[in-house]
């Protein structure tokens, strides 16, 4: 048997650590060449520094750092003849034209989500948040600005929805609720996919103004009805054959999460199904990574935010009345989870 003196040497790197600590350069960079269109020149083709500082206004130092810095990241490409150009990663994401563009998140980082997070050590001691975010006083601001630049991360999964289900095009008129609406993104995605479907909006004021004209440039502003106010305040109405909670309960903590869910049981007609994203996390709460960064988040945004498994949700829908909690693959950070009303 090997004692610790005889036993083979591991040997250890702080290399990981060294680049953790220059964990916060990487989403600026994104955001500078965001906010300066280096993605959206590019997608026109390879091009010079030359051209790219014509075409920005920037200034040569500061995108030859910039750039420079993108390829070592693998987000641009630089050939023999000093050319940047968009790699297959980047032209699919961070060009702001395309509907796959993720960059909106990414905008953020400077000036709404890093400062919050300046402020972890305070946070991790007290357990609250400096400035809360989930409530309309200080959210509603926020997510003014934010819901339309997280519209391209729920499409793909709101459409994945919408083929589910496959209302078709004739029939009676399908009731959708899309709680904490946002852009409208849930909404819209099940009105394009069929006729039949109306849909209540329900969020903030300040938001709904968003989800308006949001709806009215896809054309479907006659197929939405708007209600003002909290969650847990305002009457949804019932009868609805589809809920929508997209990102909403990670913001609202455990016992409100359950009063919602109680609350859209009763709104639902019987048949109905209930669709919730989030950022899930596996029961030993080892992983996947995104959603234990993301439960942190939590922490320093809300008061009682966090992250869950699909085994915790899926006992807060049948605490609730629902039956057979599934999972629906999608584009996206986690599978949808799905149940329905008896």
């Amino acid at each position: 048997m090997a004692t610790a003196a005889s036993a083979p040497h591991t040997h250890v790197s702080p290399e990981r650590i060294m680049q953790m600590a220059w964990g916060y350069v990487p989403p600026l960079l994104l955001e500078a060449a965001i906010r300066h269109r280096v993605f959206d020149i590019l997608d026109q083709g390879p091009q010079t520094l030359e051209q790219v500082q014509k075409a920005t206004g920037a200034s040569a130092r500061g995108l030859t750092a910039l750039m420079n810095a993108l390829v070592g990241l693998e987000f641009l490409a630089k050939d023999e003849q000093g050319r940047y150009a968009l790699t297959p990663e980047s032209s699919t994401f961070l060009v702001s034209t395309k509907p796959s563009f993720q960059g909106g998140f990414i905008k953020h980082s400077s000036e709404q989500l890093i400062p919050r997070w300046l402020h972890l050590n305070q946070v991790v001691a007290t357990g609250n948040p400096v400035t809360p975010v989930n409530v309309e006083s200080s959210g509603g601001e926020f997510f003014h600005e934010f819901v339309l630049d997280i519209f391209p991360m729920s499409y793909p999964a709101a459409q994945t929805l919408a083929a589910h289900l496959n209302y078709g095009s004739s029939g009676e008129p399908m009731q959708v609720l899309d709680l904490a609406a946002g852009s409208g993104v849930w909404g819209i995605a099940q009105a394009q996919a069929s006729p039949r479907v109306q849909v209540t909006a329900v969020d903030w004021p300040e938001v709904i103004d968003i989800t308006k004209k949001t709806s009215a440039r896809f054309g479907l502003a006659d197929r939405f009805r708007f209600v003002q106010g909290d969650l847990l305040d305002v009457n949804f109405g019932s009868g609805f054959h589809l809920a929508t909670l997209g990102h909403i309960l990670h913001s609202e903590g455990e016992e409100r999460s359950r009063k919602l869910l109680a609350k859209t049981f009763a709104a639902l007609a019987p048949g109905g199904v209930i669709a919730v994203q989030e950022f899930l996390v596996n029961p030993q709460r080892t992983g996947p990574v995104n959603g234990l960064f993301f439960a942190v988040n939590m922490l320093v945004n809300t008061q009682h935010g966090d992250t869950w498994s699909f085994e915790e949700i899926g006992a807060w829908l049948r605490d609730a009345g629902f039956r057979d909690p599934r999972l629906l693959e999608a584009p996206g950070p986690s599978p949808l989870i799905l149940a329905t009303k008896p």
